[in-house]
């Protein structure tokens, strides 16, 4: 499997997508007033333990736009909410359980381990007695959860070890009923490093939004220009570390038709400099923050 981290851009990604012809121009990805969007990254996962219930619903109570779910598939072929492709990280509990491989555990085994524990061990400033025993969700019981109520942007992670995973995905937005409001309003983003993940997703429904990731050493020995333009031919957005943003970056994007959504910024002079050079949106732990930033910023725009 080809990787975009790897950097040969452009002949990787028209090679892997030949034939697909460039995604219609869709709405713009941003909130109906033109504010940027606030992306909750991971749910509010500064101030709740990540992809649980209690990040999701603060994000939403803290007026986030759009939930981010990483993915991660179980051995029994259930998308879970869960970043790591391993449990060891945020996982506690039996170890025959609640360590090693997702995909080596069925969702049943994964529900044995506590998945808020260990932000109170990490955070103990920001610690709270609830946060113990949380359980994994699901992308099924997110989307039954908030279902249209908020934007969406999931994100197919190590998708080359989870073979299905598209499938999956697909299935979810088509059976909750988001797919036509993903393909007309940008309801439902679909994101990931690996555009042969995103080649996957254009054959199952072509109408679908997908957004490039790029980490932060996207354009070594490339320009935007020509990393952008190579996206353009299969994707709406690009996903950047926000250290690739500035003004000969934005100015690519709304050449070649991009919406950016840079992540994950989590510090106010940084979520300032984005502002200013207008990005579509932002992720970040802290939505509540950045919801400060662009109302203070909103007279300027």
């Amino acid at each position: 499997m080809v990787r975009l981290s790897t950097y040969v851009v452009p002949a990787v990604a028209i090679a892997l997508l030949v034939g697909l012809t460039p995604p219609a121009p869709g709405p713009a990805m941003a909130s109906s007033d033109a504010i940027p969007l606030i992306i909750a990254h991971r749910g509010a996962s500064g101030h709740a333990p990540e992809h649980t219930l209690p990040a999701y619903d603060l994000a939403v109570e803290m007026g986030a736009h759009v939930l981010e779910p990483d993915l991660q598939m179980t051995r029994d072929g259930v998308l879970i909410a869960f970043h790591d492709a391993t449990l060891d990280r945020t996982a506690r509990g039996p170890s025959e359980f609640c360590t090693g491989p997702v995909r080596e555990r069925t969702l049943a085994e994964i529900r044995e381990c506590d998945v808020g524990s260990w932000f109170n061990e990490r955070f103990p400033e920001r610690a709270d007695p609830s946060f113990e025993g949380l359980r994994v969700v699901t992308l099924d019981e997110l989307f039954q959860r908030y279902g249209h109520q908020v934007r969406w942007y999931p994100e197919t992670k190590q998708p080359e070890e989870n073979p299905g995973m598209e499938e999956a995905l697909v299935e979810l937005i088509h059976r909750h009923g988001l797919r036509d409001a993903a393909a007309e309003r940008g309801q439902v983003l679909i994101q990931s490093f690996d555009p042969a993940s995103l080649e996957r997703l254009r054959e199952l429904d072509p109408d679908l939004p997908l957004v490039q990731l790029l980490p932060r050493q996207a354009l070594d020995n490339r320009t935007a220009w020509e990393v952008l333009e190579a996206i353009s031919h299969y994707a709406r957005g690009v996903g950047p570390n926000h250290t690739l943003v500035d003004e000969a970056f934005m100015a690519a994007a709304r050449e070649w038709g991009l919406f950016v959504h840079p992540w994950t910024v989590n510090d106010p002079t940084t979520m300032d400099r984005l502002l200013a050079l207008e990005v579509d949106g932002i992720f970040t732990d802290f939505p509540d923050v950045l919801a400060q930033r662009i109302a203070g910023a909103s007279p300027a725009r």
